[in-house]
């Protein structure tokens, strides 16, 4: 927190307006699972067997030099030389979260040194059935489970980040919280789903109002020791309590097409380097505010959560209200209450074409 904070009044020191937060370095799109809501693994297969070099991903962090380093992918721990990678960015005192499945986070643990610059961050869609059903693959939630205990025992730094789609069970999602928090995590991480153009599933992603009403479900009434490792003032903005327009070049992605154009989610093009992504891209044209179709749903992290960070140390009322999310974060709400009380129809009712697929058929999708 610290080092985001000083980074941050460092950047307002020196004036400047757009500056990145956190690097999401995709190092490859390769995965071992093919959920139905991601359209990484949707790229051909000569794509899928490429990989950035730990060069390349040092290069383009170095350029950034934003204090955190996000590596998804695909699965990074399928990636040949993703040790390199980590202990490189390690070494430069970055803050590392590695996201995976964990579905090889035990048979990986190995190559790593715990560290404070190094979280794992394991993807978790909720309880046992829901997360299987969200990643289109059934015991997933329990090989998750064996890597994030193993990755405790050995003295890693781990988080959880939750996705949700339409349909989600805000009661599930409550006591999914619980188990996290009992099993040891250090913080969860929360966004609702956005629709990628090649996502097999175009149906349960959530619109606007929809994400407002889950989230306000879910994040009212809140429990003491639910810990997250988010701004709280971006937990709100999920919530329908402000309202924040997007900041894409705070979480800027590079992967193995260069610095993708203008955000994680959206493909309109890519540059070369940092410094023309900054200067090229026409960030008038995206976000809610702007009436970019695209933008009209989306309350991601990845181009919200700077705004609330921004507000946090830009401003003195977001500053405040952080200080007053942190010390009384309960949220007490009977609106809130009552939406628990509402029936849900599950996301597979809804869209039954799709469906979890066995290990063996989500292996044979990768091989």
């Amino acid at each position: 927190m610290w080092t985001v904070a000083s980074y941050v009044l460092k950047q307002r020191l020196a004036g400047r307006k757009r500056y990145p937060l956190v690097v999401m370095l995709e190092p490859l799109f390769r995965c071992n699972l093919a959920c139905a809501g991601c359209g990484k693994i949707q790229y051909p297969p000569h794509i899928l067997k490429s990989e950035l070099t730990p060069e390349e991903c040092f290069r383009a962090v170095d350029e950034a030099g934003a204090p955190m380093v996000a590596i998804p992918g695909g699965e990074p721990l399928m990636h040949t030389r993703i040790e390199e990678i980590v202990n490189g960015l390690v070494a430069r005192k970055k803050y590392v979260y590695l996201c995976t499945n964990a579905l090889l986070l035990t048979e990986k643990l190995h190559l790593f040194t715990p560290s404070k610059y190094l979280t794992f961050s394991v993807h978790m869609d909720g309880e046992r059935d829901h997360h299987d059903f969200a990643v289109c693959r059934e015991g997933g939630y329990d090989l998750a489970l064996e890597g994030i205990q193993a990755a405790l025992a050995r003295g890693f730094r781990v988080t959880t980040n939750t996705t949700l789609f339409d349909g989600a069970d805000p009661n599930s999602v409550r006591r999914f919280f619980d188990q996290m928090m009992e099993l040891g995590v250090e913080g969860m991480m929360l966004s609702p789903g956005y629709s990628y153009d090649k996502a097999p599933d175009q149906q349960s992603f959530l619109p606007r109002e929809r994400t407002k009403r889950l989230f306000s479900a879910i994040l009212s009434n809140r429990k003491s020791g639910w810990r997250f490792n988010q701004s709280p003032l971006f937990l709100e903005f999920l919530m329908g309590r402000r309202s924040y327009d997007c900041r894409p070049w705070g979480m800027p992605t590079f992967n193995l097409f260069g610095w993708q154009k203008p955000c994680y989610l959206l493909q309109d093009g890519y540059a070369d380097t940092h410094a023309e992504l900054m200067a090229t891209t026409a960030w008038q044209s995206y976000g809610a505010e702007s009436g970019n179709p695209k933008c009209a749903n989306c309350m991601v992290h990845s181009g919200h959560e700077a705004s609330a960070v921004h507000d946090t140390f830009f401003t003195l009322p977001g500053f405040l209200a952080t200080v007053g999310a942190t010390l009384f974060a309960r949220y007490r709400s009977r609106e809130a209450e009552a939406l628990l009380a509402e029936p849900i129809v599950p996301a597979h009712e809804r869209n039954p074409l799709v469906q979890i697929q066995a290990a063996p058929a989500a292996e044979k999708t990768h091989a």
